[in-house]
C-alpha cells in the first residue's frame, strides 16, 4: 500500500509540473542553451579544448562535455524549477487539506522528491536529444545513444537529486521559504564549484572529497586526466583552439571502476537534505507558515528590510510624481516606487551603487557593474509576477490597456530600475569606453525584456532568476567571450554582440506583448 501511494504521489507531482507553462519555458530555454554551447569548429571554437587542441565531436566527447555543462545548469536551475510547490499549496489553500490527511511527512515529501527528480530527468533527456541532433549536424563518427544515456545518468543524476533534495528542504522550513533561501542556495552552489576547483588544482581528483562532487565537474576532469594532459583545459562553447594542432579523440568508454564508485556514492549522499526536510517540515501548520509581516522578518533579508524601513520615505515623492505623469509613464513610475518601497534594502543598495560608481577608478567599474547587475536582476525577477502572487492579476488586468499594457508597464519599471542602479556606470563608460556603454544599454533592455517575458509566461520569478544567476556566474568566469558580456562588465563586448542583445530584447519584448494580448 505504501509503495502504491508513493508511486501515485510521484506520478501526480510529475504530471502537475509537466502541465505548467513554466515547463514549456524551461524546456525551450535548456534547448537553446544546449544548442548554443556546441559551436561549429569552423569558427575556431570547440566544446573541449586541451592544450590548444580541440577534442573531436565524437559521441563520448559530446556526451561528456555537454553533460558537464548541463550539470552546472541543472545543479542550480533544477533547484529553482522544483522550488515553490509547497508555497503554492499554501497560497491556494491546498496545504490545509494535505496537512489534515493521514499521509506521513516522510511519505509525502518522498513523493514530491521522486516526482521532482523525474521531472528534471525529462528535461535532461530533452538536453540529450538536442545534443544528438547537434551531433548529426556537426559531430564526428556515429551517434551512440546508449553512450549518451549512460554518461548523462552518471554525471547528471546526482546533480538533479541533490538540487531536488535542497529545494524540498528549503520549502519545508519556513525561514528558508523566501528569497533569502534562494540566495543561500546560490552561495552553496558557488561554494561547491569552488571546492571542486580546489580539489582539481590540488591534484586530489581521486580522493574521497570527490564524493561531494554532485555537479560531476571534478569527475569529468578526472576522466579527461586519465587520457590527456589537462594542465590547460577549456570546457564550454567559447573555448578557442589552434587549428594547426591535430585534433584529439576521447575513447568511447572512458569510465573506470573508481569513477563509477564515486558517482554512486554521490548519488547515495544526494538525498540527505530530504531527511532533514522530514524533521523540520512545517506540514502547513498556520502557526509556522502563516503569511504575516512578523513571520516574514525571520529571514535575514526581511530582517534587513525591517531595519532599513525608514529609507522607504525616500521614495514617497515618486508616488506623488507618478500621479501627475500621464498614463503609461505614471504607471511605470508607480511600479518603480512600489518596488523600492517594498524593499528598503534595494534603496540602500541603489545609493551605495551610485556613490561607489561615481568615486572608484574607471578601471574598477567592471566589478562594481557586476555587483549592480546581480542586485538589479534579483530585485526585478519577481516584478512581473507580483500581481499573480498577490492574487490581484485579474483586477490589474481589467484596467485600461489590459494585460498587454501591464506587461509593458512592468518591462518599463524593470528597465528604469536598471538605469537607476547602473546609470552612473553608463555615464562614465560613455566618456571612457563608448562600446561598453552601448553594451550596458542593450543589456539592460534585453534582460528587462527577458525578466518580464519569463515572469509573465511561467508566473514564477525563479525561471528568470535561475537562468540569470547561472549566466552571470558563467560570464564572470569566461571574461573574454563577447556573447557572455551582456552588460559590458568584462569589457569583451563587440558591436555584433551588442546588436545581438538588442535583437534578443526586441524579440522578447514583442513575444511577451503578443502573448499577453493573446491571453487577454
Amino acid at each position: 500500500m505504501t509503495g502504491y501511494l508513493l508511486k501515485m504521489l510521484a506520478l501526480n507531482e510529475m504530471r502537475l509540473r509537466m502541465r505548467r507553462l513554466s515547463t514549456v519555458v524551461a524546456l525551450l530555454a535548456v534547448i537553446v542553451i544546449s544548442w548554443a554551447i556546441l559551436e561549429d569548429p569552423a569558427g575556431g571554437h570547440a566544446l573541449i579544448v586541451i592544450n590548444g587542441a580541440r577534442v573531436l565531436y565524437t559521441s563520448s566527447a559530446l556526451a561528456l562535455g555537454s553533460a558537464a555543462m548541463a550539470s552546472m545548469l541543472f545543479s542550480l536551475g533544477g533547484f529553482f524549477l522544483v522550488r515553490g510547490r509547497i508555497a503554492e499549496d499554501i497560497r491556494t489553500g491546498a496545504g490545509g487539506v494535505i496537512g489534515a490527511t493521514p499521509v506521513r511527512n516522510g511519505l509525502f515529501l518522498a513523493g514530491r522528491w521522486f516526482g521532482a527528480v523525474a521531472y528534471l530527468g525529462l528535461l535532461v533527456l530533452a538536453v540529450m536529444a538536442t545534443m544528438m541532433v547537434c551531433h548529426a549536424l556537426r559531430g564526428d563518427g556515429p551517434i551512440q545513444p546508449l553512450l549518451y544515456l549512460s554518461t548523462y545518468c552518471l554525471i547528471l543524476l546526482p546533480a538533479i537529486m541533490f538540487a531536488a533534495s535542497c529545494a524540498i528542504l528549503f520549502d519545508s522550513w519556513a525561514p528558508l521559504m523566501g528569497k533569502g533561501g534562494d540566495l543561500l542556495f546560490f552561495l552553496i552552489w558557488i561554494a561547491q564549484l569552488s571546492v571542486m576547483a580546489f580539489i582539481e588544482s590540488s591534484g586530489s581528483l581521486g580522493s574521497l572529497w570527490t564524493v561531494c562532487d554532485f555537479t560531476g565537474l571534478a569527475t569529468t576532469m578526472s576522466t579527461l586526466a586519465g587520457h590527456f594532459d589537462i594542465r590547460h583545459t577549456s570546457l564550454g562553447g567559447g573555448a578557442t583552439f589552434d587549428p594547426a594542432l591535430a585534433p584529439l579523440t576521447l575513447p568511447a568508454v572512458p569510465w573506470t571502476a573508481s569513477v563509477l564508485a564515486m558517482r554512486f556514492a554521490s548519488a547515495v549522499l544526494a538525498p540527505l537534505p530530504l531527511l532533514a526536510a522530514v524533521l523540520v517540515f512545517h506540514r502547513f501548520s498556520p502557526d509556522k507558515v502563516k503569511v504575516s509581516s512578523a513571520r516574514q522578518r525571520r529571514s535575514p533579508l526581511a530582517l534587513l528590510d525591517g531595519g532599513l524601513r525608514p529609507l522607504s520615505r525616500l521614495v514617497q515623492p515618486l508616488f506623488a510624481l507618478s500621479a501627475r505623469l500621464p498614463r503609461w509613464c505614471g504607471q511605470v513610475l508607480a511600479d518603480v516606487a512600489l518596488t523600492l518601497a517594498a524593499s528598503p534594502s534595494a534603496i540602500a543598495a541603489l545609493l551605495a551603487a551610485a556613490v561607489t560608481a561615481a568615486l572608484v577608478d574607471v578601471r574598477l567599474l567592471g566589478p562594481v557593474l557586476l555587483a549592480c547587475v546581480a542586485g538589479w536582476g534579483i530585485l526585478v525577477g519577481d516584478l512581473s509576477t507580483r500581481d499573480f502572487q498577490a492574487g490581484v492579476e485579474d483586477m490589474t488586468g481589467a484596467v485600461a490597456g489590459g494585460g498587454a499594457r501591464r506587461y509593458l508597464r512592468q518591462f518599463g519599471a524593470a528597465a528604469v530600475l536598471g538605469w537607476m542602479f547602473m546609470g552612473v556606470v553608463a555615464l562614465r563608460f560613455a566618456v571612457h569606453a563608448p562600446l561598453r556603454a552601448a553594451a550596458l544599454a542593450a543589456g539592460i533592455f534585453a534582460l528587462a525584456a527577458l525578466a518580464s517575458l519569463f515572469g509573465r509566461c511561467s508566473r514564477t520569478p525563479r525561471t528568470f532568476l535561475a537562468l540569470f544567476l547561472f549566466g552571470l556566474y558563467v560570464a564572470s568566469q569566461a571574461v573574454t567571450v563577447p556573447m557572455l558580456d551582456a552588460v559590458g562588465f568584462n569589457g569583451a563586448a563587440t558591436v555584433p554582440s551588442v546588436l545581438a542583445y538588442l535583437a534578443i530584447g526586441i524579440a522578447a519584448l514583442a513575444g511577451g506583448y503578443a502573448w499577453n494580448r493573446f491571453r487577454a
